[in-house]
């Protein structure tokens, strides 16, 4: 059983309880955003590395964090912010167009060990990585995570219209790129 968000805060706050608090934020939390951040940057190593940056900057922050949002909201801003930061410093390592990482995370997508073109499930997830950073974060939010608009306008820093529009981008794209494959 997990314990609720304002009882980690409040543990977390308290010297004694503080690493204890902090593992159970870890346990109740790391499944749900590991498959966040994996969706965003593919490979289970690379969504390691991030989900354990992203959880280093919660450690260092949690004592400040204000509770103007809910702690997964919080949480999930956190660990897109992280992503998007690792997107962007591959780009700059690899010293190529955005097309090539783009192709890059879709062969990502084609070297993982059950990978099956024909599957649209797999169809879905080489579409998905054809989208521009953002309508990634986007389309992942709502359409695996199921995240309602307001809360992704939190994460994301961005109106709902705006959201909303990206969203609707990202499926058209998406489902033109399964229909053309």
């Amino acid at each position: 059983m997990h314990l609720d968000d304002v009882t980690l805060l409040q543990q977390f706050k308290q010297p004694a309880l503080k690493e204890k608090a902090f593992t159970a934020l870890v346990k109740k939390y790391q499944e749900k955003i590991y498959w966040h951040i994996r969706r965003l940057v593919v490979t289970h190593d690379d969504a390691n590395d991030v989900l354990q940056n992203m959880f280093i900057k919660v450690w260092n922050g949690l004592e400040n964090f204000r509770e103007e949002s809910k702690l997964y909201t919080w949480l999930y801003r956190i660990a897109t912010n992280e992503s998007l930061t690792f997107l962007d410093s591959q780009k700059k390592k690899a010293v190529v167009g955005f097309s090539e990482v783009e192709e890059g995370l879709s062969n990502k997508v084609k070297a993982e060990v059950n990978f099956d073109s024909n599957k649209l499930e797999w169809k879905l997830q080489l579409a998905i990585q054809q989208l521009p950073e953002k309508q990634r974060a986007v389309f992942t939010l709502r359409y695996y995570d199921e995240m309602p608009y307001e809360e992704m306008s939190k994460i994301l820093e961005t109106s709902e219209g705006a959201l909303k529009a990206s969203y609707h981008h990202a499926a058209k794209k998406i489902q033109d790129f399964i229909l053309d494959n």
